[in-house]
């Protein structure tokens, strides 16, 4: 039996994976209305890409936003993120800003995930997991790839050394240049959750060719989908309705 998370009310790793859409709003303005709007689409987790927002390098900017974030998402999961340039994000940051900027926004206790890409230096990682763990806050330990598809060793090793580090879930998102690429990623999906994970993970591939992934995750045993609102954050996202009605369907099918 995988361990499940729980947060709040969703169960993360028991039954269909769990929807999350990301506001992308660069002004507080702009994600005061995402977050709203978002109440009412009513996916399972919120996904704060604050690498989009204008203030990011103002911690006390971020941690007034997040207030009234929280304020409106109130029961809802909330996953802090800011991706870097190099895996797919709006801009770049020092490494001692990143730390300062994850530490702060945890203390708050206003966020339940925080993202830390795996490929950041591993005492920094370290680092991160044990502050936000100190605050009760859980982390996903993250690598997205906007190239290609690692081989299905490398995508394995790659959740491994996330759960390994102490990351609640791990989570890979690659890009496929063909169809067998898909099938790469869904493979090496199945062999971690069998043999390897003690926690859910969360696998992707990205893109047109990747969609059949953003829907499978209760057969082959990815825990979280990412789904769009209004503005996509990654490529190949699929609309929080469709999406719903799409897991639902699988499910019935493998009860």
């Amino acid at each position: 039996m995988k361990n499940i998370i729980q947060v709040k009310n969703i169960k993360i790793g028991e039954g269909t994976p769990k929807i999350c859409v990301s506001m992308v709003g660069k002004t507080t303005e702009e994600l005061v209305e995402e977050a709203s709007f978002l109440q009412e689409l009513d996916p399972d987790i919120v996904e704060w890409r604050v690498d989009f927002y204008e203030h990011v390098e103002n911690i006390q900017s971020v941690k007034d936003t997040l207030t009234k974030l929280q304020t409106i998402l109130n029961e809802k999961p909330l996953i802090f993120t800011f991706r870097s340039l190099k895996e797919g994000g709006e801009k770049e940051i020092s490494m001692d800003y990143y730390v300062a900027l994850n530490k702060a926004v945890a203390e708050t206790k206003h966020v339940d995930f925080i993202d830390v890409e795996l490929f950041n230096d591993e005492k920094d990682v370290v680092a991160l997991i044990g502050a936000a763990h100190a605050q009760n806050v859980r982390v996903i330990i993250s690598n997205h790839d906007f190239d290609k598809t690692p081989s299905k060793e490398e995508i394995i090793n790659r959740l491994r050394r996330a759960q390994e580090l102490g990351g609640d879930l791990p989570k890979i998102a690659v890009m496929p240049n063909c169809s067998e690429d898909v099938l790469t990623l869904l493979d090496a999906t199945i062999t971690m959750h069998e043999k390897y994970a003690d926690r859910p993970i969360i696998t992707m591939a990205m893109a047109g060719k990747g969609v059949v992934s953003r829907l499978s995750g209760e057969i082959f045993g990815s825990a979280v989908t990412f789904g769009a609102a209004k503005t996509a954050s990654a490529p190949g996202q699929i609309a929080v309705n469709e999406l719903r009605q799409t897991l639902n369907l699988l499910h019935r099918q493998l009860e």
